[in-house]
């Protein structure tokens, strides 16, 4: 964890000083470039890879009743048995996380009066759910809204979100509400990640990074936004520069918001190797992608090699001799075999 959060804060720190020192083109232009680069690659290669692997087996998870008897309600979006059925229940576990609203918490309760003896007890867990389903929304919302730094004109509909995100405006400048909730949703994750002693014993390196990357990105822009403010115009005009191939001089901006930068693209060049990558992973999963129809249609293990069968008079035609001298029965005799 806490290696994590030093790399983070010595990127940071790197980006700060660098840029400073005059160094802002190599984050401002080189850096952004090649993260873009290496996170389209990156992609299409865990894609490519992701399509390219067999499936031995038919392995949809499931939540219903499948399809059985005519009488028997079938739960056509837990458990699906067609491509239609699939293409709902796809549907639902991408914009409402249907999978993680099922999630359930599993504790051990030590001995009592009532139980004798540990008690497992399993309950419906919905904070998860509901703090990364506003996690996920929120940052929707912020990609968004920043395309209006790359477009001009900027499109109404994202002037509209904007307006509606910050409807509920709060001093100056604009407070925007999904800024403030993405924060909220990574500080959750974090402290469920770091409170629950089973989640710590199984977390690793890549676990913490994206997190600490995502609360860095995060809490720059809201300080970029809000305390170290830099030229909007400035940073607009530079972006569109990037975006058309053309870039221009950096004076102007602040370090802070190279610091922003910087980290944003540290996190395009890992998301295509880290556990972020489940965003398109989820389409390629065969527990999501297949109907549940094994009884009805048989599926083709892709790893099973053409067979060479042996037929029994093959095996007879090649071991006959053998078969008589150890009394075996044959179809042939052995006499008749020699004519």
């Amino acid at each position: 964890m806490f290696s994590s959060l030093v790399l983070v804060l010595l990127i940071a720190a790197i980006a700060w000083i660098l840029t400073g020192a005059g160094l802002a083109p190599i984050f401002g232009v080189v850096l952004p470039y090649a993260a873009v680069l290496v996170f389209i690659i990156g992609m299409i290669w865990r894609m490519v890879y992701w399509a390219k692997s067999p499936v031995p087996f038919c392995i949809p998870t499931t939540g219903g009743q499948e399809q059985s008897l005519s009488f028997i309600k079938q739960n056509k979006i837990d458990c699906p048995s067609t491509t239609w059925g699939v293409i709902k229940r796809m549907f639902v576990e991408v914009f409402l996380f249907r999978s993680l609203f099922r999630n359930t918490s599993a504790e051990i309760y030590e001995e009592s009066s009532v139980t004798n003896g540990p008690r497992s007890i399993y309950y419906s867990s919905k904070w998860l759910w509901c703090f990364a389903l506003i996690f996920h929304y929120s940052v929707l919302v912020v990609i968004i809204r920043h395309f209006r730094f790359f477009l001009e004109p900027v499109p109404a509909p994202i002037t509209w979100i904007e307006a509606v995100d910050g409807i509920m405006q709060v001093g100056s400048p604009r407070f925007y509400w999904t800024g403030g909730l993405a924060l909220v949703c990574l500080v959750y994750l974090f402290l469920r990640r770091v409170c629950s002693r089973k989640l710590r014993y199984i977390s690793l390196f890549n676990d913490y990074f994206p997190l600490w990357l995502l609360l860095g990105i995060v809490a720059s822009g809201i300080c970029l936004r809000y305390f170290d403010k830099t030229e909007i115009s400035q940073v607009k005009i530079y972006l569109m520069g990037l975006t058309h191939f053309a870039p221009i001089s950096a004076q102007g901006i602040n370090e802070m918001f190279f610091v922003h930068l910087t980290l944003v693209c540290t996190l395009l060049i890992v998301f295509p190797f880290s556990k972020l990558a489940h965003m398109p992973g989820i389409f390629f999963s065969p527990t999501r992608n297949m109907a549940n129809n094994s009884r009805r249609i048989r599926h083709i293990n892709p790893w099973n090699p053409p067979k060479q069968y042996f037929t029994y008079k093959e095996y007879e035609d090649t071991y006959r001799e053998a078969m008589a001298e150890a009394g075996l029965p044959l179809d042939k005799p052995l006499d008749k075999a020699a004519e």
